[in-house]
């Protein structure tokens, strides 16, 4: 065997040839990749479809401390409600407790009591609720979060739900929840365990006041831990949300046909226009007064008429087939054609449909017209004499 040559597709190393693997790479996954920002129509269609970020703890924690603050807002006001309620149990009569008619009224005057006592709180809590979604969302009405999909009963997938990074996150997070709220209420029954110890020797008034307090401290450190844990929630998730909301450039390039059109299809709607501007520009050429031509490239139809136009007005151009066409329609509505090879390819290139002649061939122009009707005049002259 032969060390000294190499083989073909190695690479010499001494005496010894060492093969060179091939490697095919894939530039279109490069394309797939999602690193592109999400678009504007992408964030609209996203919205649209219900799927905006939300922190549900922040929501969670702004309750609780909205409950318990309430609580604490309102303590004044629900001690003397109940404070009432028992002046009024002890005033009750006891042969009004022995009537179906007196136990209704009991009845009624213990719900709207609780009624008076709570709505207070709830509507507290509802407007933080609200406030808290609609501040993070905005207004989003859409029924497709709760469409029924197959893809929601299916085992595989709901095991991949169970089994993604979102739901490691969600318990991630119930666990960070729950050792807040414990670490929270050790350090405050440690702080309030030797008060707590002689609970029983207090009066009822002292020792439901001191229950009152430490369930409302409990409640509002835990609050204000758990409302640090959901602001970090929330930008998370607006990140979280960002990310899934970007694009490959593929999914770019896709976007862009859709909002701006296939170019071929784009091209056909052009040629269309085109066909119909062109369609509707022959079908001027018989109110010209004259056609300017050069004499077979170019072809200008101009119509003047004093009493309506400041200057003669382009009513038709074209060159090469488009001129012929207008020579011919001209020829069969009896339209004068002048040669002026000058003024054709100056009016061709200077003058747009529709609009008037620039200043420039106002004398040229006036002097062709003023041909024109020279000889209209003496053609009707000598038909009359005739």
């Amino acid at each position: 065997m032969n060390r000294d040559r190499p083989e073909k597709g190695g690479r010499e190393q001494g005496k010894i040839t060492v093969p060179v693997p091939r490697r095919t790479i894939n530039l279109q996954l490069f394309a797939q990749e999602k690193t592109e920002p999400a678009t504007p129509r992408r964030r609209e269609e996203a919205r649209r479809k219900g799927q905006v970020f939300k922190s549900q703890e922040l929501v969670s924690a702004l309750l609780l401390v909205a409950a318990f603050g309430g609580l604490y807002l309102f303590f004044p006001y629900i001690g003397g409600e109940f404070k009432k309620l028992v002046n009024w149990a002890y005033s009750l009569n006891p042969d009004q407790v022995a009537t179906i008619t007196g136990l209704w009224e009991i009845l009624v005057t213990v719900i709207l009591f609780f009624l008076r006592l709570t709505l207070p709180l709830l509507a507290l809590v509802m407007v933080v609720g609200l406030v808290s979604n609609v501040f993070q969302t905005g207004f989003v009405l859409s029924g497709e979060p709760v469409a029924f999909k197959l893809e929601r009963i299916n085992p595989v997938e709901g095991l991949k739900r169970i089994l993604s990074r979102r739901a490691l996150v969600q318990l991630l997070k119930s666990i960070a929840k729950l050792v807040i709220v414990l670490i929270t209420t050790y350090l405050l029954l440690r702080q309030f365990l030797k008060p707590a110890s002689v609970l029983g020797l207090m009066e009822l008034k002292e020792g439901t006041r001191f229950v009152g307090y430490l369930t409302l401290r409990l409640g509002l450190n835990s609050g204000a831990v758990l409302l640090a844990l959901g602001i970090m929630d929330f930008y998370y998730q607006r990140w979280e949300y960002e990310r899934s909301l970007m694009m490959s450039k593929q999914e770019l390039k896709d976007e862009l046909k859709q909002v701006e059109g296939d170019p071929q299809i784009r091209s056909k709607i052009r040629e269309r226009q085109r066909q119909l501007a062109s369609r509707r520009m022959m079908e001027d050429v018989p109110r010209a007064d004259v056609v300017i031509t050069n004499p077979t490239h170019y072809a200008v139809a101009l119509r003047y008429d004093a009493r309506e136009m400041s200057a003669p007005v382009v009513l038709a151009k074209g060159r090469g087939y488009v001129a012929l066409r207008i020579k011919e329609i001209a020829r069969d509505h009896d339209i004068a054609l002048v040669e002026n090879r000058p003024l054709a390819q100056g009016l061709y290139w200077g003058a747009d449909i529709g609009e008037e002649i620039p200043p420039e061939f106002y004398q040229a122009v006036a002097e062709v017209l003023a041909f024109i009707y020279r000889m209209r005049n003496r053609y009707n002259f000598l038909g009359k004499e005739g």
